[in-house]
């Protein structure tokens, strides 16, 4: 599965035609058409056509398209499916499944997929799956969900039913806990872990107080520092920080690309697993953890400053340094291994 850029993930009700419209052409990575718990009871059913119609009207350029369903336990979900595949085909990316509680849930999702990319022509295993972990059962299998299907590109949290599952004493989804420290942090840890040991993505969830565009810079940037690739945005003021929080700077991107090159240049030309750049050592370690950061900041568009203009990096954990090479750097590729 491709690892599409998910900064910012736009949740939309399927049940209102204008917002959709509106999120198309809105800068979020992904946009979410939700027949959950956006929509009444009343209204799932008669919703279906009305995404379906979204889907396959606006332009969507530059976007990753999902449907998220109803709980696969419910009356909905497999009509949800039904007439989204059905109707969209090609132009649904993934389908987005709500509180995931085991693998058999992920399971249940990826066969009916495969028989309706099968009656509809398209390519098999070609849509996607999203896995949403909302209550303590889903989050003691973490692992499992991780690994149950081929077609998972993301493990999302989701943090107010989560916080329901739980009993926590709260009423919304804030940076406000009478708690000495980050409250979610083993949840988003433990989904980070998961998610990484299968190869595959994880994202943050809402951010209830839409107007406290600090507050969800903060709540977004406590994610990011833990490897996270995007987080939920439910109005358009949140997305512009979004994209701006999983992005990296661009002075750590030139670090990163400063890493990358000063490691090919030792193990190519000087036959070193070891070298100094400036006070700093970099191995193949090194390496990785300057390859993962070259790749997010190319996907989300970022090019290495041209040498003599570049700026020290500046972010906590990579240390800071922007001192120059041992040996001077070339033009990093976008593929750099």
């Amino acid at each position: 599965m491709p690892a599409r850029l998910r900064r910012s993930v736009l949740a939309v009700p399927g049940s209102n035609p204008r917002m959709m419209e509106k999120a198309a052409a809105s800068e979020a990575d992904e946009v979410f058409l939700d027949l959950e718990d956006a929509c009444a009871p009343l209204e799932k059913p008669a919703a279906r056509a009305k995404v379906v119609e979204a889907l396959r009207s606006h332009d969507w350029s530059g976007k990753t398209r999902v449907v998220r369903i109803n709980q696969v336990t419910s009356q909905f979900a497999f009509d949800d499916i039904a007439e989204v595949v059905r109707g969209a085909g090609a132009g649904v990316d993934c389908i987005m499944v709500p509180k995931v509680r085991n693998a058999g849930d992920v399971a249940f999702v990826d066969r009916a997929l495969l028989q309706l990319e099968a009656a509809e022509g398209l390519e098999p295993g070609s849509i996607g799956i999203e896995a949403q972990i909302e209550d303590a059962e889903g989050l003691m299998r973490a692992e499992e969900i991780a690994f149950a299907s081929a077609r998972l590109e993301t493990l999302t949290y989701g943090p107010a039913d989560f916080s329901a599952s739980l009993q926590l004493p709260s009423l919304t989804v804030a940076n406000d806990y009478n708690y000495p420290g980050d409250i979610f942090h083993y949840v988003l840890f433990k989904l980070a872990v998961a998610a990484r040991a299968a190869g595959i993505q994880v994202i943050d969830g809402p951010y209830l107080l839409i107007r406290d565009v600090e507050g969800f810079r903060a709540a977004a940037s406590r994610a990011a520092a833990l490897g996270y690739d995007g987080k939920w945005v439910l109005h358009p003021g949140q997305i512009g920080p979004a994209n701006e929080v999983f992005t990296p700077s661009q002075a750590d991107f030139d670090k990163a690309a400063r890493i990358l090159e000063a490691y090919r240049h030792a193990t190519e030309v000087e036959r070193k697993g070891a070298v100094m750049m400036g006070d700093e050592m970099i191995d193949e370690a090194s390496r990785k953890m300057a390859q993962q950061f070259y790749a997010r900041g190319v996907a989300a568009g970022l090019t290495p400053t041209p040498e003599g203009q570049r700026e020290p990096a500046v972010s906590s954990h990579e240390g800071g340094s922007g001192s120059p090479l041992t040996h001077p750097p070339a033009e990093v590729p976008a593929t750099a291994e």
